[in-house]
């Protein structure tokens, strides 16, 4: 097993691998901003290394700091969590060429997966279903590209080649905007991504975004841990995810599930995963992977009793999966709702002091979080301040256990979306099940 990793983040997931390797009997080392020496990970971790001042591109994604806080320490490996580093393949390729353990993919797995159109052709090789678009890059030819929406059918949205989060895309509605959407879509992804290829797919109107959780080892062995709906977001930012996906048939998730591992064995995938889908009228469209831990993960957890961030680790340290498909069950409904330190109102970030912080409790529910009492957010960073996560027999259940810990909850000093949260737990329509990526959006009348 690993003897001693470096921690490449921040935050409540630096404090969820913290407490795994604990488990394990691995030693930690933090690594941090000079903004968060008071951080509870750092206080907690056998040793710490501040690599930088508070802003992110001279800490957090300085990568020769990183790894030489990884030298001065004798670690032997490095866990990047998510965001940050996580699926940056230079930082991997540096990790690994320093002498050091990539608690993650091969390099070459992430850029090939983490450029859209390549990803795209991946995936249909493999059998996995995408959504009808270019099958490659739009060329510089406006008529061809005309012809291309004309097949598609509108609305098409553009989208970069190495996009993510939500950025790089445009939906086109008719044949006298796409071009001036293209120039646009390209100019936006050189400037965002370095990369100003694009490509064009068939804008689904009303989909659910579902995503399945995938366990791969270096031996060839790789399994699905089902999936999750994180269809509640706003802006392509998820605010509440669930395991399992609401009406979803076991046969649709084994042929989906068993389809997504075959391309973890296809591409020579390790380590932990996520496909993500756009999912409507009973068909899944394949939309990108994620190759490292998701902020959701801990509701794949409390589903199937399987601790990802060990399995991560165990992985990573060269051993083989423990498990075989046909060991994993699925056990109850497991929500999640992310804290964000931001007004509910207007989403505006409110970091500041908190005065006082009470974690709910009782059969069932987690807390994910780095927050206590007399902790100060940094307006530097990510406004997610915490998880909370509920699990029980049923999703009727569930949600009442959910609307039950965020009335006990209590964050004071700062906004928090805990009001939101409240309000979308006694949404009669998310409570029926089955909401679109839209949803969200329409009930706050964000255009």
């Amino acid at each position: 097993m690993l003897s001693k990793i470096v921690i490449a983040n921040r935050g409540e997931i630096a404090l969820r691998i913290l407490r795994a390797c604990r488990e394990m009997g691995i030693k930690t080392v933090a690594v941090h901003s000079s903004a968060d020496r008071e951080i509870k990970h750092v206080r907690l971790a056998d040793e710490s290394v501040c690599i930088g001042p508070p802003p992110s591109t001279e800490s957090y994604l300085n990568i020769p700091a990183v790894i030489s806080a990884a030298e001065v320490t004798d670690a032997v490996a490095i866990h990047p969590g998510y965001g940050f580093l996580a699926e940056n393949a230079d930082f991997a390729e540096q990790v690994e060429k320093s002498g050091f353990t990539f608690i993650g993919p091969t390099p070459d797995t992430i850029r090939l997966m983490g450029d859209k159109v390549s990803a795209i052709a991946t995936m249909k090789k493999a059998g996995v279903p995408c959504v009808p678009g270019s099958d490659g890059v739009l060329e510089d030819n406006i008529e061809k590209n005309i012809k291309l929406a004309q097949e598609i059918g509108y609305p098409v949205i553009i989208k970069a080649s190495g996009g993510g989060g939500g950025r790089g895309m445009r939906v086109v509605r008719s044949e006298a905007a796409l071009h001036n959407a293209i120039a646009l879509t390209k100019s936006e992804a050189a400037a965002a991504f370095a990369n100003d290829q694009v490509y064009m797919e068939k804008y689904l109107e009303n989909p659910r975004h579902i995503e399945f959780q995938m366990l791969a080892d270096n031996d060839g062995n790789a399994i699905h841990l089902g999936e999750r709906d994180c269809s509640m977001q706003r802006r392509h930012q998820k605010m509440i995810e669930e395991a399992p996906a609401p009406g979803l048939s076991k046969t649709l998730r084994n042929k989906i599930g068993e389809r997504c591992a075959k391309a973890c064995r296809d591409i020579g995938y390790r380590g932990a995963g996520t496909f993500e889908f756009l999912y409507e009228n009973g068909e899944f469209y394949f939309i990108e992977m994620n190759t490292r831990l998701q902020v959701e993960h801990p509701v794949t957890e409390c589903i199937t009793s399987i601790d990802i961030v060990r399995e991560q680790l165990r992985i990573a340290a060269g051993e083989p999966l423990r498990y075989k498909q046909k060991d994993i069950r699925f056990q109850g409904h497991a929500i999640e709702c992310r804290l964000n330190a931001e007004d509910p109102d207007n989403f505006q970030p409110s970091p500041g002091l908190i005065s006082r912080f009470h974690a709910p409790g009782g059969p069932g529910v987690r807390v994910d979080t780095h927050i206590y009492s007399g902790y100060r957010v940094p307006p530097y960073y990510d406004s997610m301040i915490g998880k909370l996560i509920v699990h029980s027999d049923t999703r009727e259940s569930a949600m009442a256990r959910m609307r039950m810990a965020l009335d006990e909850i209590i964050v004071d000093g700062i906004k928090t979306n805990i009001p939101l949260h409240k309000t979308l737990l006694t949404d009669s329509t998310f409570q029926a099940g089955g909401i679109n990526i839209h949803y969200l959006e329409n009930k706050l009348g964000i255009s």
